[in-house]
């Protein structure tokens, strides 16, 4: 049997900001009980530390939706929670300066719904706001799920997820996701790179490298541990769960997790959907405020035992980069200057290489796909938008240029 709450009261005040198309915003319930006892968490034998042990049956999940005018989506986000195989105990829709329907629609959806108050820093503002409330009060049985509200989780997530963090040695358990439909080119290409992600994940055995904002689940007492962190400034930021100065607040929180010692995991059972940049300008504004943030995320942390990794990606993104700059001058060189395409045995194999790799990393995509991926050309595009984001975002966070959401 899962716990019960005990006797208390979270206040909420109801006129924490406007909620926008809605009626009054509801003060939430958000499981009434008296603070609990924090155990301190343990050091295993490989130097990584884990957290007690609890009974799955017994644990609390509270699922915090932060939402900024998400009247299209919210209702399939909180559907996407009723069908779970394992329900949430409590479902929390925080309404940040909404100017439409959104929260009038999570209402109706009969969960509690949270306005934020002179909120100024999005998703990583409107979240602190509410953890800074619950934290305090919760204890080892609890379990904390973020996700976005243009994301919907596949039926086994939750019960999965806990299934992993119940026994202590993950902190964490983030989710790996696909493209929902839609964004035309733009959509389909992302959709590839997320079935290709996916699959990283799943041959790494859910070896994580972010903890992703579409939706992860955390033991309370992870976050608890975080805040404890930064009031002691062993880690960056105010002492939060999460840090409003950066670009990408997940993956700055991923990396203060693996400082403290915990572990976390990508399981492939954890899966769900989520929302394609519709747009060639919606998605470049994405990829350069993703990449920057890591990058600046990075510099905040240094040189560790934890970044070396991080930063050997990006320096093979950097080289990938003069891989592909050098793969197209040549092409330019041989058609300007010889007459046609000329290309050596070199560049032929790497390139026979690079097709094989396109095509067998879509194949649960279907046949169309990867006879399109076979092309190279089609795949191409993408890859040259991508590449010129990221060397932007090498340019911006080396001269330190304006950061924009």
């Amino acid at each position: 049997m899962r716990g019960t709450a005990a006797p208390g009261h979270l206040a909420f005040p109801a006129a924490w900001g406007s909620a926008g198309a809605s009626p009054t915003v509801t003060v939430p319930d958000v499981i009434r009980r008296e603070p609990e006892p924090r155990p301190e968490p343990v050091r295993d034998k490989d130097g990584k530390r884990g957290l007690p042990p609890v009974d799955v049956a017994d644990m609390r999940v509270t699922v915090l939706i932060p939402a900024h005018n998400e009247a299209k989506q919210i209702t399939e986000t909180i559907a996407s929670l009723r069908r779970q195989e394992r329900p949430p105990d409590q479902i929390v829709v925080i309404a940040d300066n909404c100017t439409d329907a959104t929260a009038a629609l999570a209402q109706l959806c009969g969960v509690e719904i949270v306005g934020t108050r002179d909120n100024r820093h999005k998703k990583a503002g409107a979240l602190n706001q509410v953890l800074d409330r619950l934290l305090p009060i919760f204890g080892p049985l609890d379990a904390i799920m973020v996700m976005d509200a243009d994301s919907a989780l596949d039926p086994g997530f939750i019960r999965h997820g806990l299934d992993h963090l119940a026994g202590g040695r993950y902190a964490a358990v983030g989710g790996t996701f696909t493209g929902k439909p839609g964004g035309g080119a733009v959509g389909m290409f992302q959709r590839n790179e997320y079935a290709r992600y996916a699959r990283d994940v799943r041959r790494l055995q859910g070896k994580a490298l972010v903890l992703t904002g579409t939706a992860t689940i955390f033991r309370a007492q992870t976050l608890q541990e975080v805040v404890a962190a930064r009031r002691e400034r062993t880690l960056p930021g105010l002492p939060h769960v999460y840090d409003v100065r950066v670009l990408t607040e997940d993956n700055e929180l991923t990396l203060a997790i693996l400082h403290l010692g915990f572990r976390i995991l990508c399981p492939r059972e954890c899966t769900l959907t989520t929302e394609v940049m519709p747009t060639w300008g919606d998605l470049a504004r994405q990829r350069l405020r993703w990449k920057r943030g890591a990058l600046e995320n990075l510099i905040d942390y240094g040189w560790t035992p934890i970044t070396r990794p991080y930063w050997g990606r990006q320096l093979l993104s950097l080289v990938g980069i003069v891989v592909i700059t050098a793969y197209l001058l040549s092409l330019a060189y041989s058609v300007i200057w010889l007459g046609g395409i000329q290309i050596s045995p070199l560049w032929a194999g790497i390139t026979v290489i690079f097709m094989l790799e396109r095509v067998v990393t879509v194949r649960r995509r279907g046949t169309l796909q990867m006879a399109l991926a076979g092309t190279i050309v089609v795949e191409m595009v993408f890859d040259v938008f991508l590449q010129i984001v990221q060397a932007r975002a090498f340019w911006q966070a080396a001269w330190r240029k304006e950061r924009k959401w």
